[in-house]
């Protein structure tokens, strides 16, 4: 039992005041510095004499030991950029989904499942035909695919 329940006198409310740790489940801290009688005299608990035993006296990380180790780690190669690559859409899927003269958007494609994520943008490259007339609004869009999208008699819209 963890709590001494059963020692409460006259049978008083238990209530967070009466209730007393079990005997023996606190363990007291050992106090340092206090002579041999304590427990942890003489040398207070930092074992012999010497550089440990002084105020100070702790061991850090050994420089020169620790170069082998940098050694052994493999170096990290390649770049990652911090910006996210935009999802892209190619004029087949577009020819497959969109309508004739239909306003395609980031959220249009989003609905058709073309992209998963809004957020990092969208950009429309110019991989199959197109022979439908759409209108682009709010996508970055390839060179290429802007000028087979006019060809066709669509609009590219920047915002």
């Amino acid at each position: 039992m963890p709590y001494n329940l059963l020692k409460l006198k006259n049978n008083m409310a238990l209530t967070p005041a009466t209730i007393k740790p079990a005997k023996g489940s606190r363990q007291k801290t050992k106090r340092v510095g206090r002579g041999n009688a304590s427990g942890r005299g003489t040398y207070s608990g930092r074992g012999g004499k010497g550089q440990t035993a002084r105020s100070g006296g702790k061991k850090r990380t050994q420089i020169r030991g620790f170069k082998a180790y940098l050694q052994k780690i493999p170096k990290v190669r390649g770049f990652k950029s911090m910006y996210p690559r935009l999802e892209t859409v190619t004029l087949a899927q577009l020819e497959k989904f969109g309508v004739e003269g239909q306003e395609i958007t980031p959220v249009f494609l989003k609905e058709k499942g073309l992209i998963g994520n809004l957020q990092k943008g969208v950009k429309i490259v110019g991989s199959g035909e197109i022979k439908k007339k759409l209108i682009i609004r709010g996508c970055s869009i390839s060179q290429k695919a802007a000028e087979m999208i006019k060809q066709t008699g669509g609009q590219v819209i920047f915002n």
